[in-house]
Formats: C-alpha cells, structure tokens, sequence
C-alpha cells in the first residue's frame, strides 16, 4: 500500500503543472499579510486541514508531531527560499502534496509517527520555500513568514478539531470522506479546472 501511494505521488510531482499560485501573489512585507495567505488560497487551506485531520486519525502523539513537523519544517523552507537557495519541483510538489495528504486521510494510513511526519515535512519544505521565495527581504519578511507560521498552525488545529469531533459523534467516515475530498481537489488543481 505505501509503496503505491509513493509512486503515485511520485507521478503526481513529475506531471503536475505550476500552480502559480505563490511567487509575487499579493503583499508579503507584514505580519497581517502572512497570516491572510494561508487562508486565501485552496491548496493552503486544503493541506493544511488535512494534516490536521490526518493526525486525528491517528491520535497520540500525532496530534502534536505532525502539524509541528509541518510547521518546523516550513519555517526551514522559507528561510531557503528567503535566501534564495534554489529547490526544484517546488509548484508540482505543492500540488501533489494536496491529492497525496488527501488520500492519506481518505485510506486513513496508519503510519508511524516519525514516517508520517517525515511524509509532512517533506512536503511542508516545497510549501515554506514558495512563500518564502516571495517574502520581502529583511525583517518585514520575517514578520510575513511568522504570520504565515501562525495561520498553518491555526488551520492545522482545525483539521484536528474537526477530526476529534467526528470521531466522537462516531462519524469517522465523514474524515475520510473530507480526504477524499482534498485529493479530488489536488486532482482539479493539477487538471487545471480549479
């Protein structure tokens, strides 16, 4: 079963078109403006949430090592891309990183923890070095890519509180069908209907 999902989202990144959703969208000099990216674009919301709901899925230590993987290792992508060092595939990589967390959650995966949050952070890197490639320079960037620290944690925690609160009212069927959801959306982003 991993081994699929790999090479699915192994092709996933090589095929997928630029979202062009990232670099030079919007204002990126202020705290304000990084806390508002995340939750003015799809693919943001959607990965973002779907860590969150993942990690319920999975529960224990989960709930915290994942969305701080994700955001750790984000924070280390932006840096990157403040200081320009060059990373390929970062536009496909985004988009996979929608269908594949989608069908993680959708399959509900039971991974270990540390490979699940090595499979988040993974991604989490291509999603911090796009935005950021487009923050400004100096401290203004850094005020723009805490904003943007915050506001992933935010949706992270909804996903996870979305998620715990199926699964009390015993409908942890409807976590996986917001899975699926998030992958058939990754797919509509790739296909360029979205």
């Amino acid at each position: 079963m991993l081994k699929r999902l790999s090479l699915a989202a192994a092709a996933l990144v090589v095929g997928a078109a630029p979202a062009l959703a990232h670099v030079g969208a919007g204002a990126t000099a202020s705290f304000a403006a990084g806390v508002h990216h995340p939750l003015s674009g799809l693919d943001h919301m959607t990965v973002m949430v779907a860590v969150g709901l993942w990690a319920a899925l999975k529960g224990g230590r989960a709930l915290w090592a994942w969305p701080c993987s994700f955001v750790g290792v984000m924070l280390a992508g932006g840096l990157l891309g403040m200081a320009h060092v060059p990373v390929p595939f970062v536009e496909p990589a985004i988009l996979a990183s929608v269908v594949a967390l989608g069908l993680l959650v959708a399959l509900a995966v039971d991974l270990p923890v540390w490979l699940g949050g090595l499979v988040i952070g993974a991604f989490a890197l291509f999603h911090g070095h796009a935005h950021g490639t487009e923050a400004a320079a100096g401290l203004s960037g850094l005020e723009y890519i805490a904003g943007f620290a915050l506001a992933t944690a935010a949706l992270h925690l909804a996903g996870i509180a979305a998620g715990i609160g199926l699964a009390r009212l015993d409908y942890r069927s409807m976590t996986r069908a917001a899975g699926a959801a998030c992958a058939a959306l990754g797919v509509a982003m790739i296909a360029g209907a979205l």
